[in-house]
């Protein structure tokens, strides 16, 4: 029989945490992109800060989902730290108004929830609707787990052995604060906690007091999660806002602690219903706490920024200064990183591109060996964001994030074969005509200077298309590829020429001259990749469309007038 109820309590706790993930998943998916820019455009105060981090928790379901977000912009210098920490002051009080909701008992809305939620999934067409269903399938999951847990433990309550356990281990208040502190991490969800003491408050498992210090503990374990996460990053100035919102919520613990059996005495005898009053005092904690620590935030800022002093950047180009794993659970977050990271690499690239350039025109042997070392920071970056990717594709993503994921994938490639071409080929030009003490004409000179700055300025381009999606940016790109395949053309025949004038400068640099037009072109053709997502998405160049460019572009390229 033990074992029997065991098992129930067990599937119900697992039930109500999916649930909740559900709704968090759901509510990522529709209104994910957005989230971030919000929190980012919303805090003009610390006053409307705490009122955006109660709204956004209220609607995530998550404070460690909010606490990610801020802790990332915070990090970013996009938030400063006075407002961030306010957002979790409001994110502490959001987690309570879910948790007064459910307090009700509304559990017969579940099987409405169910069905709205599949017809809505289901028939939907739209990546919204699907986000949509899956929120009302996890609101009706949630209601469902909480009518599981009250009818588990109602029979439970009979049993003498669970009682004497329940009793001993909830008998000091400060082991009750650790137990939920370690649910709460391990849950990675303080309301599933709080509501899961709800139900044994309300069955009589647990005392007034013991209810009381369980919800403290549960207060005190979401603080947890978003420090844990946070130290991926490596950066002490990254955990400033988790471990402020750490020390706000021990501070409030310390304060209440030696005043938990008054406290409970007293609410007990407003509120009967031992459910509710677990509840209430969760949202009167986190409110008092609020009032308490909103004016002096700019003293806990401080302490902040003395103790967790910012790292400077590492030395080593190649690791990655945005791929924060903490993100992957945010999939809007995470793309974000991701594309940042691609753009740091695009700089590596447009570097390599313009020393390149350099030292063939100048013969400069450094610029040309410093190459292939920024090739390698290319080659590690691309690793590693595609493996930041290839995480974060392990869970189901809609369809949106999907196609930016493919899109920064594809990017990535593309200028990880930009990086080939200047070290396997450009640089290895620089360094033949550094050899052969060799100089090119002042025309072509000229020539490969004007076309060298096309693509550079192409180069430029493609990154606003990656990051915006300009649909208007797109299609000039789209006809600059068979313009500067034509350039390269009108280049060749007039180099030709010069040959035909019997040119010295020319003879002498005749393949150099041809083969850098050639890897320049080769190296605008990857650039101009990074259109075809943004077009296609738009509807206006299908596949077969890119392929009858490519390949007359292609053509119009390989006929040179002979002289």
């Amino acid at each position: 029989m033990g074992s029997i109820v065991l098992l129930d309590l067990m599937g119900g706790v697992a039930l109500l945490l999916w649930g909740l993930h559900m709704v968090l998943s759901g509510v990522l998916r529709a209104f994910g992109p957005d989230l971030r820019r919000f929190l980012a455009g919303a805090l003009r105060n610390r006053f409307t800060a705490f009122g955006t981090g109660l709204g956004l928790t209220a609607l995530l379901q998550s404070s460690t989902a909010t606490g990610l977000m801020t802790a990332s912009l915070a990090a970013d210098g996009v938030v400063s730290l006075v407002p961030a920490l306010a957002i979790m002051l409001g994110a502490n009080v959001g987690t309570t108004l879910i948790v007064q909701l459910l307090s009700f008992d509304i559990s017969a809305i579940a099987p409405v929830l169910f069905v709205i939620g599949l017809v809505t999934f289901r028939v939907g067409g739209s990546s919204l609707s699907r986000a949509l269903g899956r929120i009302a399938i996890g609101l009706g999951l949630t209601l469902l787990a909480l009518h599981i847990l009250l009818d588990t433990l109602a029979p439970a309550e009979q049993a003498p052995t669970v009682r004497v356990l329940l009793g001993v281990i909830t008998n000091d208040p400060v082991l009750c604060i650790l137990i939920a502190a370690a649910l709460t991490w391990a849950a990675h969800s303080s309301v599933a906690v709080v509501l899961l003491v709800m139900s044994l408050a309300y069955s009589q498992f647990v005392t007034p007091e013991a209810a009381l210090a369980l919800v403290l503990g549960a207060n005190l374990g979401s603080a947890i999660n978003p420090l844990i996460e946070s130290g991926v990053r490596g950066d002490p100035a990254s955990r400033r806002v988790p471990v402020g919102n750490l020390l706000n919520r021990l501070v409030g613990i310390l304060i209440v602690l030696p005043f938990l059996h008054p406290i409970a005495r007293e609410l007990g005898t407003l509120q009967p219903d031992m459910a509710k009053l677990t509840a209430e005092f969760h949202m009167l904690f986190n409110i008092a706490l609020a009032v308490l620590l909103i004016g002096p935030l700019d003293a806990v800022a401080a302490l902040l920024v003395r103790i967790l002093p910012e790292k400077k950047q590492p030395d080593d180009a190649a690791m990655p200064r945005y791929l924060d794993d903490a993100a992957l659970e945010t999939p809007s977050l995470a793309l974000a990183n991701a594309a940042r990271e691609t753009l740091r690499m695009g700089d590596t690239v447009e570097t390599m591109l313009r020393n390149v350039m350099t030292a063939l025109m100048t013969n400069d042997r450094k610029l040309a060996s410093d190459v292939s070392r920024l090739d390698n920071v290319v080659d590690r970056l691309n690793e590693a964001i595609k493996l930041y990717i290839t995480k974060l594709t392990r869970d189901s993503l809609d369809e949106r994030e999907g196609r930016r994921a493919m899109e920064i994938i594809s990017f990535t490639i593309n200028l990880e074969h930009i990086g080939d071409i200047i070290d396997k080929n450009l640089s290895e030009l620089a360094t033949k005509k550094i050899k052969r003490r060799c100089q090119f004409s002042p025309e072509g000179s000229a020539e490969l200077t004007s076309f060298h700055k096309r693509v550079v300025e192409n180069l430029q381009a493609a990154f606003g298309i990656f990051m915006t999606g300009d649909v208007a940016a797109a299609r000039k790109l789209l006809r600059e590829k068979t313009e500067l395949r034509k350039a390269e053309l009108e280049a060749a025949d007039r180099h030709l020429e010069r040959l035909r004038e019997g040119r010295p400068e020319s003879l002498e640099t005749t393949s150099l001259h041809l083969d850098a037009l050639s890897d320049l072109k080769r190296i605008h053709s990857h650039i101009c990749s990074v259109v075809y997502p943004v077009l296609e998405a738009a509807g206006e160049l299908p596949p077969l469309e890119i392929a009858k460019i490519d390949a007359a572009a292609d053509t119009l390229a390989y006929q040179p007038k002979l002289p």
